[in-house]
């Protein structure tokens, strides 16, 4: 769940990185920050599955929170001790996803799948001979990583009929994926298209979104054809390398609350409504899909 602040941890407690006094003042600064807009965002309490008038002013003030501790964090001195393979900056993103639907996920059921997951890709059976296939299932689980997932966990008991060997393995099943990325491009929304198509041919009432601070694409790319539900982009903004965002001309978009209430919106309407795509019941409309 607490991805950024995981992460902060680990820097402060490394045993061979982070040991000069210039990192460790700045990870001391950070970690004051990051209480605090921890503390913030759980302290504020919604929105929630019910929809109240004042649901645009919390997730105003989550946005707020968020772009404040960003810009702190996003400081050059910080992003040039820290650099992207760190990951101290990106998860700042993945946390922030969490606070946003904490509240809501939580009146579901405080057992409920959120934040980063390791989720159930597909499953196949590989028993090493016969003999061994009729005794124990050799299920075999594959996973996918994804950084934000809102689901269930599904303890699955296995065993072959008139054998004691059991096998029971605990299954992360998305209902809402979300990749998390400080900009988009191509190769990127190639990959969470296969990552989104493959989730969705396992459970089909699964969404897949993509979160994006900033857009790498060009005109030139076709949108329709990737198999993701929808594309958020949070700055509203090109994407420009981090060497130049410190350029004295540079302007930065700040994270936008109508992008943000648009995403929570649309994880709260899937969420919230049933999804009974059974053939006889599109066959009263005669619309199948």
């Amino acid at each position: 769940m607490y991805v950024h602040g995981d992460n902060l941890t680990q820097k402060e407690n490394h045993k061979t990185k982070y040991l000069d006094d210039v990192s460790r003042q700045y990870l001391v600064k950070i970690r004051e920050k990051y209480d605090e807009w921890r503390k913030a965002n759980e302290d504020l309490k919604g929105p929630f599955v019910e929809k109240q008038e004042n649901d645009s002013k919390i997730l105003e003030e989550r946005v707020k929170l968020f772009n404040d501790y960003k810009d702190i964090i996003d400081q050059q001195h910080y992003a040039e001790n820290f650099d992207s393979r760190s990951n101290l900056h990106s998860s700042i993103l993945e946390e922030f996803i969490y606070y946003l639907f904490k509240d809501l996920v939580s009146e579901f059921s405080d057992t409920a799948l959120i934040g980063k997951a390791r989720a159930f890709k597909d499953i196949f059976f590989q028993a090493k001979s016969y003999k061994e296939m009729v005794e124990k299932p050799c299920a075999q689980i594959e996973i996918k990583d994804h950084d934000f997932v809102i689901g269930v966990n599904i303890k699955a008991d296995m065993k072959c009929e008139g054998s004691n060997d059991s096998q029971t393995e605990i299954l992360q099943v998305p209902a809402v994926a979300i990749e998390c990325k400080t900009y988009l491009d191509k190769t990127m929304l190639e990959g969470s298209s296969t990552a989104g198509a493959q989730l969705l041919s396992r459970n089909p009432n699964a969404m897949y979104v993509v979160v994006a601070e900033w857009l790498k694409l060009t005109d030139k790319v076709n949108l329709k054809k990737y198999q993701v539900d929808q594309i958020f982009v949070l700055r509203k903004q090109k994407n420009t390398d981090r060497e130049f965002r410190y350029d004295a001309g540079y302007v930065k978009n700040p994270i936008y609350a109508d992008v943000v209430e648009a995403l929570f919106e649309m994880v709260r309407e899937h969420l919230t409504n049933t999804w009974d795509g059974s053939v006889q019941n599109k066959l009263e409309t005669g619309l199948l899909i």
